[in-house]
């Protein structure tokens, strides 16, 4: 017998282990030093089993889970193309050179990097290992990295097909991204974006547009929300009124954490990246602002004046604003001064969606970003876009209880298996009945019937089909209705019609 391994026991009984083949798999031999009798034991005894997990902020998903997701995914996706968008798909990987920079230094960290294959290490040097100097050492050992989001990876996409697209290009893409963060309540390491981007156009009618979007995807889906609108140019006036406009990107992170840290935290954060206490004192009242959106627009006049910035931004507001006008909105829109978005390419209009009846972070958010190509070389390129996160508003929607009932269901009709004969009879049907684009399933296994029926209630099924010697005789079928509980016997034909309709 070949020798698999040695495993220590207590002293007297050090063995050598080996499999025989007239053994089942959770069975073994082992041979003592003092004596050649076998002695068989459980496996399990001499190995531990492995604990199974998966990584921390990821989830396996069942399929009752599964069909919820499909319909957020449907739902947005049906309403994408009836603005004109087109899908399109990116690798789940791109280079390092592709992702870095594109999301502020706290975005940097939080992407996955990819270690080369082989000797990752080859290129190293050594110097940087022993110094721990991690961002000289990530572009030695690691040249590609997973996707923090689908906007870089498209804006990629643009420059590298320039020839082959048409401008304004309008895409949705629905793919999962990873991020390096925290795991909490909402906030995962893998999750399914759901974006939509029109690039080659300056006009803030498309703006105005995924505004509407965003309203009539939650209008679908039952979820009231609130639309927040602002401007990046805003934020820059901010900086530039206390004299510091190149703290532009720490004070927009600082604003942007109002809703999780409150007012006195982001005072304190405003002096940590480098505002003194009277500056602070100029930011605050202007992210504060109340009242209606028109009376707010109206005070930005007498706390900027005549700033540049200030007043395209404003501009930009009361464009988007007069255009919603002509729509019916649902949900309702607030221009928010405090509304920052903290990835640095934005530039103009930037949105972002709350649920106004769950305890949820953003579930959408986005806006303008007029620099993003030129960064890989297409210059003069603006786009604008927004990106619903469906991993949080399944979460909504299930704290809610939302979700429609026919997202539970099953196959249509499940066929009872009474025998190998009525076997037979109800696979014949079964094929018929998928032909004509109903979904059926035949019971496997000969067994009772409170059993197959337990099954078909399981899995939602609405109906089900009983056939015995008398419908085998009659050539007809019995229909059961799984809600109300109702029987009919008839012909094939009439019980397909009678499940179409």
């Amino acid at each position: 017998m070949p020798l698999l391994a040695q495993i220590k026991l207590p002293l007297v009984y050090y063995r050598k282990i080996a499999i025989s083949p007239g053994l089942t798999t959770r069975m073994c031999i082992t041979y003592s030093f003092s004596h050649e009798k076998p002695l068989i034991l459980p496996l399990k005894l001499l190995i531990m089993a492995q604990k199974v997990s998966i990584p921390k902020g990821t989830r396996d998903f069942s399929p009752l889970e599964m069909a919820r997701r499909n319909y957020i995914f449907e739902t947005i996706r049906d309403v994408y193309k009836l603005y004109g968008f087109q899908p399109i798909e990116t690798p789940s990987m791109e280079l390092l050179s592709t992702l870095m920079g594109k999301y502020g230094e706290e975005g940097d960290k939080l992407l996955f990097k990819i270690l080369n294959s082989g000797d990752f290490a080859k290129k190293a040097n050594p110097e940087h290992w022993n110094t721990k100097n991690i961002n000289k050492l990530t572009s030695q050992i690691a040249e590609k990295g997973l996707r923090y989001d689908l906007t870089v990876p498209f804006a990629r996409y643009v420059v590298q097909n320039r020839n082959d697209i048409t401008f304004p290009f309008k895409r949705f893409q629905i793919q999962p991204v990873w991020r390096a963060d925290r795991p909490q309540k909402g906030r995962y390491r893998e999750f399914m974006q759901c974006d939509a981007d029109v690039i080659g156009s300056n006009a803030l009618v498309h703006e105005a547009e995924l505004v509407m979007i965003i309203d009539e995807v939650f209008k679908r889906l039952g979820i009231n929300v609130t639309v927040k609108l602002n401007s990046r140019k805003l934020l820059t006036a901010i900086a530039e009124l206390v004299g510091k406009p190149e703290l532009i990107t720490a004070i927009t992170v600082s604003i942007d954490k109002l809703d999780k840290i409150g007012i006195d935290k982001v005072r304190e954060e405003l002096i940590q990246a480098g505002l003194t206490s009277d500056d602070v004192e100029k930011v605050i009242p202007i992210i504060e602002l109340k009242g209606s959106n028109a009376e707010k627009l109206n005070k930005l006049v007498q706390l900027f004046e005549s700033n540049e910035a200030a007043v395209e931004g404003k501009k930009e507001i009361d464009t988007v604003l007069a255009y919603l006008k002509n729509y019916d909105m649902t949900n309702d829109v607030e221009f928010d001064l405090a509304l920052a978005r903290g990835l640095n390419y934005y530039t103009g209009c930037i949105i972002e969606v709350k649920a106004n009846d769950a305890q949820m972070g953003s579930i959408c958010g986005g806006g303008r970003y007029d620099d993003l190509t030129g960064i890989f070389g297409l210059k003069d390129v603006s786009g604008v876009g927004i990106s619903f996160g469906a991993d949080r508003i399944y979460d909504v929607l299930e704290q809610l209880d939302k979700f429609p009932e026919t997202t539970l269901q099953g196959p249509t009709v499940m066929l009872v298996n009474f025998g190998e004969k009525e076997m037979e009879y109800a696979f014949k049907a079964a094929i018929a009945l998928r032909k004509a684009g109903i979904a059926a399933e035949v019971y496997p296994d000969q067994v009772k019937m409170k059993k197959q029926m337990n099954y078909a209630n399981a899995k939602n099924f609405p109906y089900v089909i009983m056939v015995g010697e008398n419908e085998i005789n009659d050539n007809t079928y019995t229909l059961k209705n799984m809600t109300s509980g109702e029987q009919s016997t008839s012909s094939l034909n009439d019980v397909i019609n009678q499940l179409s309709n």
